[in-house]
């Protein structure tokens, strides 16, 4: 039973499919993140991009340490904690639900102001701080530090969370650390601790690296990590300058600015640095408060952002390698173009609309990069192979036909355009006496004298531009002017004759030295003339040939080389055509087979002006 064949094509789309997908679990190893992965980051941003700005909650504010509060206080950090405590009565003042303070706390004020501030704090609705978790690794060791509010802001602080900001290898924010974990104790970020008291409920409970319970619901973690719902790029969220807060310019022309709200008092001026690139820009960095406003509104209103695990993703892969497959399988390449384009096209869009209908991520790069390639590579490897198939018949066919014919065969998609009558000069040759010679020979050593002979006497015919017709024996039957038209084809064949005399003289020597026979004379008939040009032949067998009564003189002329013991003789038709180049002598007028009229036929002597070894002589065998 016989092995069926390898289907490459199915093989080089399996392969990427495969590759792929070990990418892919490759990804999944702690520290490691793959090229494609990071991909997957950029892809992921575009599709927020796309999506566009979506409306901030109007319930979150920002209190920003702007470069006008900045300028206001000279310059001054930290600010005093006095300053600090007349921005929070004025939030207080008008009804703020949460105030959240994204400043750290954890050394006494220079200025004694902590207790001001601490009072500030402990009037306010519900107040919310920061702490810090800090690992740190030396020599195989690790430990972690705990940094907290100073005592009196603990006492008054209604939640204290910490502040971690997760920095993809991109160094782009697109998620925050959802909680730590310190001497057996669980703190959440503080974004979380916000949105509790906003919300009035429960702290977040049963934190996985996959899930936290909050609310009701499951949110969903990746590495312990929450991705934020960005609703655009900075400055998304209303935002006061804490200088006009503290002014109470604010509350001057709005009383009620921060009535109910969650109000977040942080830094965006450029010089404290605590800015990050995000999804919506690397070029405008958004404050880490604001990022914080992004994850609490994410957090508030439950519009949590979802990523196909990597079963989903591998499942996907696996179904566009089966889509490349049906591409493929087209025969037309404007059609297989087509496809490629609507399949990653549409496959793209689709992701879009369930990413905003759903906020659920599907993977972007892996399956358009498995379609692409899954497409391309079988195709550029079916292009290489025709090519190659094209260059192996073009080798095989040029044994029998001249190279020019075989390429407008191969170019050709109309084979009768092939078929013409033309103006021609035809060939014939054949070996004097090689019946008799091959009857003292076996059929091995006739193969191995003919094939060499046959080889070099084509060689020189499609030197000078000609098609070898066909072989019959020792006998050559070529032609000159087709397929490729030349205007020279009667001095053409002339030359070429020569030329194959020369050639015969060389194998002579060369048999001779090898003690095979070598007293062997070749007789050549040229004629030119109008004759068809064409494929001739059946379905199975076909031939590119000449036919007329042109091509059967060219072999009558041939046949009269033993008459006349003459190696070269040509027509009168020829004749006309070489008369300039060469010297040539009547022999006689000869009526011919298949001729009612004689017919001029002339013997060739030379070029004009050549030596006289170089002149073609009687033969003498």
């Amino acid at each position: 039973m016989k092995n069926k064949p390898f289907n490459l094509r199915l093989g080089l789309i399996l392969g990427t499919a495969i590759l792929l997908i070990l990418i892919q679990a490759v990804g999944l190893l702690p520290q490691v993140t793959t090229p494609l992965e990071t991909m997957e980051y950029s892809a992921r941003d575009s599709l927020m991009r796309l999506r566009g700005d979506e409306t901030p909650s109007s319930d979150i504010v920002i209190v920003a340490i702007d470069d006008f509060s900045f300028n206001y206080t000279g310059y001054r950090w930290p600010w005093p904690r006095s300053y600090l405590a007349e921005i929070v009565h004025q939030i207080n003042a008008s009804g703020a639900k949460v105030v959240g303070v994204d400043i750290i706390l954890f050394e006494p004020d220079e200025e004694n102001g902590d207790e001001a501030f601490a009072t500030a704090l402990g009037e306010s609705t519900t107040a919310v701080n920061i702490l810090q978790i800090t690992e740190r690794r030396e020599e195989g060791f690790s430990t972690s530090t705990l940094s907290q509010p100073l005592s009196p802001y603990r006492e008054v602080l209604d939640g204290i969370g910490i502040t971690s900001f997760i920095r993809d290898e991109d160094a782009v924010v697109r998620s925050l650390q959802a909680f730590d974990e310190y001497n057996n104790l669980l703190y959440y970020n503080w974004a979380f601790e916000t949105a509790k008291l906003y919300l009035g409920v429960d702290s977040p409970s049963d934190p996985t690296n996959n899930s936290v319970q909050f609310n009701n619901e499951s949110v969903p973690l990746y590495g312990g990590q929450l991705i934020v719902n960005y609703a655009g790029p900075a400055e998304t969220y209303l935002t006061y300058s804490a200088a006009s807060v503290a002014l109470g310019d604010v509350l001057e022309q709005n009383p009620d600015a921060f009535k109910d709200k969650i109000v977040l008092i942080g830094a965006t001026t450029v010089t404290l640095q605590d800015i990050y690139p995000t999804p919506f820009s690397t070029q405008i960095p958004t404050s880490g408060v604001e990022i914080v406003a992004n994850a609490i509104d994410t957090i508030i209103n439950g519009k949590y952002i979802s990523i196909a695990p990597p079963w989903m993703s591998m499942l996907i892969i696996l179904g566009m390698a089966l889509i490349a497959y049906l591409i493929t399988l087209s025969k037309r390449p404007t059609v297989t173009i087509t496809l490629l384009l609507v399949g990653m096209i549409g496959y793209f869009v689709t992701a879009f609309i369930i990413f905003t209908q759903q906020r659920y991520v599907l993977p972007v790069v892996m399956p358009e990069i498995m379609l692409f390639l899954g497409v391309v590579l079988p195709t550029l490897e079916q292009a290489v192979s025709q090519e190659l198939e094209k260059r192996r018949i073009r080798n095989l066919f040029s044994r029998f036909i001249s190279p020019e014919m075989v390429d407008q065969m191969v170019a050709t998609q109309d084979l009768d355009s092939l078929n013409k009558r033309s103006n021609i000069t035809i060939l014939f040759s054949d070996i004097r006496g090689f019946t008799t010679l091959s009857e003292k020979m076996s059929p091995e050593d006739v193969v191995a004298l003919l094939n060499p002979y046959l080889e070099a006497m084509s060689k020189v015919i499609y030197k000078h531009g000609g098609t070898v017709d066909k072989y019959e024996g020792d006998a050559i039957i070529a032609f000159f002017g087709e397929p490729v038209p030349y205007e020279d084809h009667a001095l053409r064949a002339l030359n070429a004759s020569l030329d194959m005399r020369k050639a015969l003289y060389e194998m002579r020597e060369k048999w001779a030295k090898e003690g095979k026979p070598s007293q062997i004379e070749m007789g050549i008939g040229l004629n030119s003339g109008e004759v068809f040009v064409g494929l001739v032949g059946s379905e199975q067998r076909i031939n590119y040939t000449v036919i007329g009564d042109n091509a059967n003189l060219a072999s009558r002329l041939q046949d009269l080389t033993k008459t006349y013991s003459w190696p070269i003789l040509i027509s009168e038709s020829t004749y006309q055509e070489v008369k300039d180049e060469y010297d040539v002598e009547f022999a006689d007028a000869v009526t011919v087979k298949g001729k009612t009229q004689a017919v001029n036929v002339y013997k060739v002597i030379g070029k004009k002006g050549a030596k006289e070894s170089e002149k073609v002589q009687e033969w003498k065998l």
